[in-house]
């Protein structure tokens, strides 16, 4: 054929899934039908069927049920199909992946229906495979054969768009609007597009840092601060608007600082002192509400007390009074009749009964003025005022009124002194910070601002520089005059904090080499094993001497018993045998000093314990002679005589 065909098949009905299948090359070199019939002159007019069924181990005849399609007639016998040749099986339910697939190829005679599969004689072959289909994009490749006829053919599943998912059922849309944000993942999850997060990815990313609290934002990268809140991450709280010296930890306070008061913090609680705005002496009082009052010395006025005034010039003094200028402002010199601080009322008398509360009227000046005896509890000219001590005194910065006798005083807060307690006490006229630190006062208080190296209320105590162990390499921290440090570096360091390393380069001229000092030790230790050798040597000697001594005396003791014997036969005395024989055998016996010593003589046994008495004849050194002491206590034995020695 000169001209192939693509089939693409587009069902309407919407599925989560697309099975497809190309075919790509059928081989039927003989032309000839799966009965061995042959198709006719003009050869096999082949087309195909696809039918993909649910899995069975051995594929029956019946139902495709999850889709049957087929193509139009793709070619003559053997041929290839150059472009694709595609046939799509819509799923419309979760797909299983187990599957049947049964693929046939029919002919289609000139005179048949296009597609027609109702006469089994025109079958030509059919391939069946049974296997587990993954999702993908991936092509598999098939290749079959039958008795005569080869196909080969490729085929995938694919997912529907917005379909995700082992079995496509996992519905994912992309969106970027105002219900969310977001991107599907190969497993069909959301993935939030950059700057927003949620379930649905419908918030925004504030400003990295912004307080999650008081601040919002409606794009991504945006702080924007709710109400009563500022700055770029809005953590800084609003004051109130016409809070004047104060902080705030939430929005619209006002706390006022040290030495302000009021709702907005505006009044200056000691003004007096900070200010001082009174002048002429004129004294100064605190109100307790950030203002003042200044008392002004006479002649002075205003508000401050800084304008001179001559108040007789007022003419203040009337019905014909003199106005006389004082130190203490004026008075007025009132005419007969008149009397006040401005000579304004005129004199009354007895008779118009001036006197209140009951106070008695007593005339004066021949009855042209008059005195009041008040009551108790009243005074005044006309006992019109009642005593009360504390009407005229104001006590400042807090201080009450207290009467006391016959006036009031003012009882002040600590920190405070003065006739009305408007004197802030100087609590750093003591001058208590030491170490010529600052002394700051305060109101009942004070604050000492330490120099370097000095710490505490008074700054009195050094500060411990060496509790941080500044010294290095192992050196040793000493603390110096106010508490500054010192470290004592060990040989070979330097430097403030030994952190120096200066090896230590010996002087050939002024002691002895290491080497030649290694050399000399040698020298000395090996002279000493020899000396140590030579004394175990004689030690040795002197013991083997003395055994051969020993042994030698015992061989002449035996050759005296042997003369014994022969003295008896030429009948000598034995009295004078044993004074012969002790006096040969002690002469001849030498000890050791300080050794016991054993000597026969006769048949006499003699233990020298005396040490008293002298050892005589000496014959050389660390031996001497024996001869017996008559006087001696001896101990006889029966057989032999022995001595024993012990020399001091």
């Amino acid at each position: 054929m000169s001209h192939l065909w693509i089939l693409t098949l587009l069902l309407s009905v919407r599925g989560t899934g697309v099975f497809e299948i190309e075919f790509h090359h059928f081989h039927n070199s003989n032309g000839l039908l799966a009965n061995g019939q042959s198709c006719g002159e003009s050869g096999c007019r082949t087309f195909f069927t696809v039918c993909l069924k649910n899995f069975q181990t051995v594929v029956s005849p019946g139902k495709c049920l999850f889709g049957r399609a087929s193509t139009p007639v793709l070619g003559t016998d053997s041929f290839s199909i150059q472009q694709n040749a595609r046939l799509r099986l819509p799923i419309h339910f979760v797909f299983a992946g187990c599957v049947s697939l049964i693929v046939e190829a029919w002919h289609s005679p000139a005179t048949a229906l296009p597609g027609d599969t109702t006469n089994p004689e025109f079958l030509i072959s059919s391939f069946t495979i049974q296997k587990k289909l993954g999702i993908g994009h991936e092509w598999s490749q098939e290749a079959p054969s039958g008795t005569q006829t080869e196909l080969r053919y490729s085929y995938r599943f694919i997912c529907n768009e917005n379909y995700y998912g082992d079995t496509c059922s996992k519905l994912c849309t992309p969106r970027d609007d105002r219900f969310g944000h977001y991107t599907c993942k190969t497993d069909g999850q959301k993935a939030c597009r950059p700057g927003w997060k949620g379930e649905y990815c419908q918030k925004p990313v504030c400003l990295e840092g912004c307080n999650e609290t008081n601040g919002i934002c409606t794009v991504p990268g945006e702080c924007r601060c709710q109400e009563g809140w500022q700055g770029l991450f809005c953590d800084e709280c609003k004051l109130h608007p016409s809070c004047k010296h104060g902080t705030c930890t939430e929005p619209w306070q006002c706390t006022c600082k040290e030495g302000w008061g009021g709702i907005f913090c505006d009044q200056d609680l000691n003004y007096c002192t900070h200010h001082k705005p009174c002048a002429n002496g004129a004294t100064c009082m605190n109100t307790g509400q950030g203002s003042y009052t200044c008392t002004c010395l006479p002649g002075f006025g205003g508000v401050n007390c800084d304008d001179e005034v001559k108040q007789c010039d007022s003419q203040l003094c009337r019905n014909g009074g003199h106005c006389l200028d004082s130190e203490d402002g004026y008075r007025c010199e009132c005419p007969r009749g008149f009397e006040g601080q401005h000579c304004e009322d005129k004199k009354l008398t007895c008779a118009d009964k001036p006197c209140f509360h009951r106070g008695k009227c007593n005339e004066q000046d021949n009855g042209h003025s008059y005195t009041c005896e008040c009551p108790a509890s009243f005074t005044g000219l006309n006992c019109e005022k009642k005593m009360d001590r504390c009407t005229s005194l104001q006590c400042a910065n807090g201080g009450h009124c207290v009467s006391r006798g016959n006036h009031g005083v003012c009882s002040c807060r600590s920190g405070f002194t003065g006739k009305r307690c408007e004197i802030n006490i100087n609590e750093c006229a003591t001058n208590p910070c030491a170490n010529g630190s600052t002394c700051i006062d305060r109101i009942n208080d004070y604050t000492c601002s330490c120099p370097p190296g000095v710490t505490g209320r008074h700054c009195d105590r050094p500060t411990e520089h060496c509790g941080v162990k500044p010294c290095l390499n192992g050196g040793t921290c000493t603390a110096g005059a106010r508490g500054l440090h010192t470290c004592v570096c060990p040989t070979g360091y330097s430097g403030p904090l030994c952190q120096t390393y200066e090896p230590i380069i010996p002087n050939n001229q002024t002691g002895w080499p290491s080497s030649d000092k290694m050399t000399l030790a040698a020298i000395v230790v090996g002279v000493s094993l020899v000396l140590l050798a030579v004394f175990f040597c004689m030690i040795f000697l002197g013991l083997r001497h003395m055994k051969k001594q020993r042994t030698e005396n015992q061989s002449r003791t035996i050759n005296n018993l042997s003369k014994v014997d022969h003295q008896k036969e030429n009948l000598i005395s034995t009295t004078e045998l044993k004074n012969t024989n002790k006096k040969t055998e002690l002469e001849r016996l030498q000890f050791r000093w300080s050794t016991p010593t054993r000597a026969v003589i006769s048949n006499q046994q003699i233990n020298c314990l005396t040490a008293s008495e002298p050892w005589k004849g000496a014959s050389h050194f660390g031996s001497c002679s024996l001869y017996a002491i008559a006087n001696q206590p001896c101990a006889k034995s029966r057989d032999n005589t022995t001595v024993d020695g012990s020399l001091g």
